[in-house]
């Protein structure tokens, strides 16, 4: 007969949980808070320091009946919602809505889901701890705050369904901020020289470096012709080489921040996608003969500290798979971040035996992806540093010399495993050097001048925004996915190739923030308002204090705007394409995904049509125009006109000529691997050219 009932967030969790701890719990879910501020009003007694009023959450009665019929069975309750801040929270709600007392010891915690992890939690129960309650608290206030006072001004002068939020309006700004500076970029032309040469019959490349010995940047095409006269029929001599033996160190294991990135980076994962396949990798998958198990540790973490029992299982299993060579004799630590709360560990696998290859059978094809993400770069970050022999070799060509190096793995290390992916989503490669001496004659091949020109900066892609907000201290790891679902779901940005791009309403609520709510936009600000969430989590401060402090000049500030503010009206660009179903003319309008068309009909006429964009291709099948689509998840495809008359579809960009071997069409692929880059091949044959 069960004596305990324990309570976690979700079935999934409530599953893996009851099967360490037997018949006597029984384990049920939450289905996350059971309790929230009030939809319909503030909720939030200003007056009264700052009291919030919540309410049970609708439809969260009949889980509420449940959880209280089974309370009334057992002799203890225990809550084992997540270990952070919003998982306190929930345990804190729980308690007052079961009667349950908060200086009880009823709260279990754990950082991951294995048997051993979960025997020893309920070992040691605690009372519930308020400080990460009121913090939470102080969160949820504030944003309410903020997002209730805010929004209905911007509904009344801008537009109904608006909202404002502390770190969203900061993430949209630095969107914002990034296309004016993309906007007044003046481009500088700048050249290079490029060499190709030979040492016997290996044939490598050598830049132009310097002149008359100094180093020369070359700014148009008269400072090009004129070294290219002065070099003009002279020798390549080898005058200097340079060897070294370099080390290099793998990257830390995961945090929620870097898992996103890097998860972005090499899957094409959103951040809301990896938190969704992490938390399930988290909560338990069934695995066969062992049932369902909790593959990783806690996902929402700043820290990249791990136990050393990790290290030593990680240490054992690297030096029978790998080699003594490379594992470590001692343990790697990493360096903890400024303003990391390393309450948990970092992400990794709760056993490190169990491979990605061994549980692919057990696992969707995202849940291998990230699951063998996680596992590699937890190994890799345990792993003896690569040692890496690079060469620079000076090349003398009259009065200029001319610049190669290279670099040759000389012991992989880490690098067998696992090699940190790039923002600019650049391979690692490793280009060689054939032997050379000095005072070696080279042959020359020839010579290639190229023009250029500076770039402005990159957009932002998700994960160069979340990185920025974390190097800002913007929010925290559990905020990050949601901030940027919301920016997109209220039309501030859309996503153009995987970057965001600030939408005109995004503009003008941002210019309006900044105008009459300059410190809701401060990063500083927001920094420091994080900082402070902190200190009330570490007991350091009392949130009604914090609150107190945020909202004198807050209140102020609303004042003035509430009087000052102008109504704006955004006005639709008309496009000069009729409604198909009505006849009146298409608007353009802004989704989470771009521009798109939609009649001005509207709410009489709800008809929407996508932009299309003629790659000047002809349908291989009906001899229609092959057009650029997107698909329900944002991947641009390839379709013809006249569909659904004609249902040609491609995922790979046609190219405006056939194939000469077999005449069917040819499209463009990108090449996986290092060597990267495109080749067009033949969509029948085998037919397969580089991409000019």
């Amino acid at each position: 007969m069960a004596d305990s009932l324990v309570i976690v967030e979700s079935p999934a969790k409530a599953k893996t949980i009851g099967k360490y701890l037997g018949k006597k719990y029984i384990v049920k879910a939450s289905m996350g808070h059971v309790r929230d501020l009030p939809k319909s009003q503030m909720g939030v007694d200003v007056a009264q320091d700052f009291e919030p009023k919540y309410i049970t959450i609708r439809g969260k009665g009949d889980v509420l009946k449940e959880l209280r019929d089974a309370s009334r069975k057992v002799k203890n309750i225990y809550l084992a919602a997540d270990p952070d801040r919003e998982g306190e929270a929930i345990a804190w709600h729980l308690a007052h809505s079961l009667n349950i007392d908060e200086n009880a010891p009823c709260r279990v915690v754990f950082n991951e889901i294995t048997k051993q992890a979960i025997k020893d939690a309920f070992k040691h129960p605690r009372k519930i701890n308020m400080d990460l309650v009121n913090a939470q608290q102080t969160r949820r206030i504030l944003d309410r705050l903020v997002g209730y006072n805010i929004s209905p001004l911007l509904w009344k002068k801008v537009k109904k369904g608006l909202s404002a939020g502390r770190v969203q309006s900061v993430a949209v700004k630095l969107i914002m901020d990034r296309e004016k500076e993309i906007n007044a970029f003046v481009p500088e032309e700048y050249w290079s020289v490029t060499a190709h040469l030979f040492s016997g019959k290996e044939g490598f490349e050598a830049k132009f470096f310097s002149l008359d010995g100094s180093k020369t940047e070359l700014t148009s095409e008269e400072e090009v012709n004129r070294l290219l006269d002065r070099i003009k029929n002279k020798d390549f001599i080898v005058t200097e080489i340079k060897r070294k033996e370099r080390k290099r160190n793998p990257a830390a294991p995961f945090t929620t921040s870097s898992l996103q990135q890097e998860a972005a980076r090499k899957l094409n994962f959103r951040a809301a996608k990896t938190m969704m396949v992490a938390q399930q990798l988290y909560e338990g998958i069934d695995i066969g003969k062992e049932g369902t198990v909790g593959l990783i540790t806690y996902m929402r973490t700043d820290s990249t500290r791990l136990s050393p029992l990790a290290q030593e299982e990680a240490k054992k299993y690297i030096s029978q798979e790998y080699g003594e060579m490379y594992a470590l004799s001692e343990p790697r630590q990493f360096s903890k971040k400024e303003k990391a709360q390393d309450a948990h560990e970092a992400i990794r696998p709760t056993l490190i035996d169990r491979s990605p290859a061994d549980l692919k059978p057990y696992l969707s094809r995202d849940q291998f992806k990230l699951y063998q993400l996680i596992w590699e770069r937890f190994i890799a970050s345990q792993m003896a540093a690569a040692v890496l022999d690079t060469v620079s070799a000076d090349i003398a060509c009259g009065e200029a010399v001319f610049r190669a190096s290279g670099s040759q793995v000389k012991f992989p290390g880490f690098m067998k495993v696992y090699v940190e992916g790039t923002d600019d989503g650049q391979k690692e490669e490793d280009k060689m050097l054939p032997p050379l001496e000095e005072q070696q004659q080279l042959t020359l091949k020839n010579i290639d001048p190229k023009q250029h020109f500076t770039q402005p900066p990159p957009r932002f892609s998700e994960a160069r925004l979340v990185k920025t907000l974390e190097e800002l201290g913007i929010g925290r790891p559990s905020t990050y996915a949601p901030t940027l679902e919301t920016i997109q779901k209220r039309g501030y940005v859309a996503m153009q190739e995987r970057r965001f791009i600030p939408t005109e309403l995004g503009e003008i609520v941002i210019t309006l923030m900044e105008e009459f709510f300059p410190e809701i936009l401060d990063t500083e600000f927001t920094a420091r308002m994080e900082d402070n969430l902190d200190s009330i989590e570490e007991g350091k401060e009392r949130w009604p204090e914090v609150l107190r402090e945020f909202y004198g000049d807050f209140a102020k500030r609303l004042e003035v705007a509430e009087q000052h503010m102008q109504e704006i009206e955004i006005e639709d660009e008309v496009s000069d394409i009729q409604c198909e179903k009505c006849g009146k003319p298409m608007v353009y309008k802004m989704g989470r995904y771009g521009k798109f068309l939609a009649c001005s009909g509207f709410p009489d006429c709800r008809n929407t049509m996508a932009i299309t964009k003629e790659i000047g291709v002809d349908c291989p099948k009906c001899g229609g125009t092959i057009v650029e689509r997107k698909s329900k998840k944002n991947r641009l495809f390839y379709g013809c006109s006249h569909y659904p008359e004609c249902d040609f579809v491609s995922w790979d960009k046609p190219v405006p000529r056939k194939c000469p071997k077999c005449n069917e069409m040819l499209v463009e692929k990108k090449k996986k691997g290092k060597n990267g880059g495109a080749h067009v091949q033949c969509s029948s044959c085998d037919y397969e050219e580089e991409a000019q």
